[in-house]
């Protein structure tokens, strides 16, 4: 038997088929762009997903006989995305997508409303859902006026594959309509930003069965088994399901886009109040808490851009020993920041510039920034009562020595390193497939073998964090400029 996870991501797709063991036999990857019409703004055409999956699994099917034995699909996907459909589930207009920030005026609105944040377990982020319908009301009443349905990416790929509405708890989290600890829609959340529960997908587990796949479906891909399809995760959540971060002691730091450090929790201790966000896990009974940075990895493809260079380029002479803080800060806030700042108007900023300043004294600046970001969020983290004695290393920054090395020892908690392989959210969506299927997801989400474990270096953990101190004193002026 196999299983199919899909990664949809906010820059492409990836397929990855497992075999029951959880052994890769294929990966396919499909990209597609967002389109920014206006400052702040970040939208995607439903369609390229779609075209994307169809695209991957034509490829599949004729790459690996394995796919004809497929018996699960799970779907992980980038969370908050707001996809409105009408009454035919037509998509009324573009997605509007997590990093989109048009919507502050209205989170500030809801998160100041009475029992918002006690319900949802979360400050209302502009990037969460429940805002966005709130800019569409005011800014697209008539759309407004035909929505029939609000489907989070995932969700909406979930119903391509079965013909149904469903979404899973730990999407549907950050939707700022999910009372989070009850794990069901809210009454009252629903009823601040003026929608309707009618409006909302069934909700199931993320391990559980959404459905079958569509028959018609099924035939065209060649398939003549049962094939269940899983409620599926928002992307961090199933990242945590592929690295097996699913109990107390748990957690990750991811390199990717946005930087996150997740801790998966036994119990919901929300604390909306440190900036953390607190979602349902992928499996039943879990939670978990993570910090979010909105530009890791894109800082540095930012300072690659503007410098004509590749970040690998930029970021190979440093080598792999770690050196002391540099006399160049940087604030990694290109589009706005989350944890601890909420703060959708910061922007990013270098201080300490000299007429000596080198472009190599930058790339640190920028490694060091990120790194800073991350300690803000584990900060947040450990306010929360989580704690961690290692945590894993993923994303495409963790290919870095020297970023690891610095991260490691700003957080003070030793990295650890998956050995080669598949691990992560495309894994992780496998895995929700296969318990779908009817496999115990106790039994499925094990953690990866790890090849090594990078230690802080003792010698400079003190130096950053003051530096990190420093970092920290440069948010307030900077803000002050905005």
């Amino acid at each position: 038997m196999s299983y199919l996870g899909l990664d949809l991501g906010t820059s492409g797709l990836r397929a990855l088929l497992v075999d029951e063991d959880g052994t890769p036999l294929h990966a396919v990857e499909r990209a597609y762009a967002a389109a920014h019409p206006h400052p702040g703004w970040s939208e995607q055409d439903p369609a390229h997903w779609i075209a994307a999956l169809e695209d991957a699994v034509a490829e599949m099917r004729a790459a690996c006989p394995g796919f004809a034995r497929l018996r699960g699909i799970g779907v992980a996907g980038h969370m908050h995305g707001a996809t409105l459909l009408d009454a035919e589930d037509a998509v009324l207009r573009p997605c509007i997508l997590w990093n989109d920030t048009r919507s502050s005026v209205e989170a500030a609105r809801l998160d100041a409303m009475p029992q918002v944040r006690e319900v949802s377990g979360n400050i209302v982020f502009p990037g969460f859902t429940a805002p966005k319908l709130a800019w569409v009301r005011a800014h697209e009443p008539e759309i407004f006026a035909r929505v029939a349905k609000v489907l989070l990416p995932a969700a909406y790929l979930n119903l391509y594959l079965t013909g149904d509405h469903v979404a899973d708890m730990s999407d549907s989290a950050g939707t700022a309509w999910l009372d989070t600890g009850a794990r069901d829609w809210s009454d009252l959340l629903l009823n601040a930003g003026h929608m309707r529960k009618d409006q909302m997908p069934r909700l199931v587990e993320g391990s559980q069965a959404a459905g079958p796949l569509r028959a018609d479906l099924a035939a065209a891909w060649g398939l003549s088994g049962p094939v269940a399809v899983a409620g599926g995760a928002g992307d961090n959540a199933a990242a945590a399901c592929g690295i097996g971060a699913l109990g107390e002691g748990q957690g990750f730091v991811s390199l990717g886009t946005s930087g996150v450090l997740l801790a998966a929790r036994d119990g919901y201790a929300p604390a909306p109040e440190t900036a953390v966000h607190t979602f349902c896990h992928a499996v039943p009974g879990k939670w978990y808490q993570m910090g979010v940075m909105l530009s890791a990895t894109d800082s540095l493809n930012w300072l690659a851009a503007i410098t004509g260079s590749k970040p690998a380029d930029l970021t190979a002479p440093l080598g792999s020993d770690l050196r002391a803080p540099g006399p160049v800060r940087f604030l990694p806030y290109l589009s706005g920041e989350r944890t601890p700042h909420n703060d959708a108007e910061i922007r990013g900023a270098f201080t300490g510039l000299s007429a000596g300043t080198s472009r190599h004294d930058m790339v640190r600046a920028v490694l060091e920034g990120v790194a800073f970001g991350l300690r803000d969020s584990l900060d947040a983290l450990k306010a929360t009562g989580a704690a961690f004695e290692t945590l894993l290393a993923i994303g495409g920054g963790s290919r870095s020595e020297y970023w690891l090395k610095l991260i490691a020892t700003v957080l003070d908690t030793p990295l650890s390193l998956p050995a080669s392989g598949e691990f992560g959210a495309a894994l992780g969506a496998a895995r929700l497939g296969r318990c779908a299927a009817g496999a115990d997801w106790q039994a499925v989400m094990t953690p990866p073998e790890i090849a090594r474990t990078i230690a802080p270096d003792p010698a400079l953990t003190e130096a950053f964090a003051a530096a990190h101190a420093k970092f920290r004193a440069a948010y307030a002026p900077t803000r002050a400029l905005q």
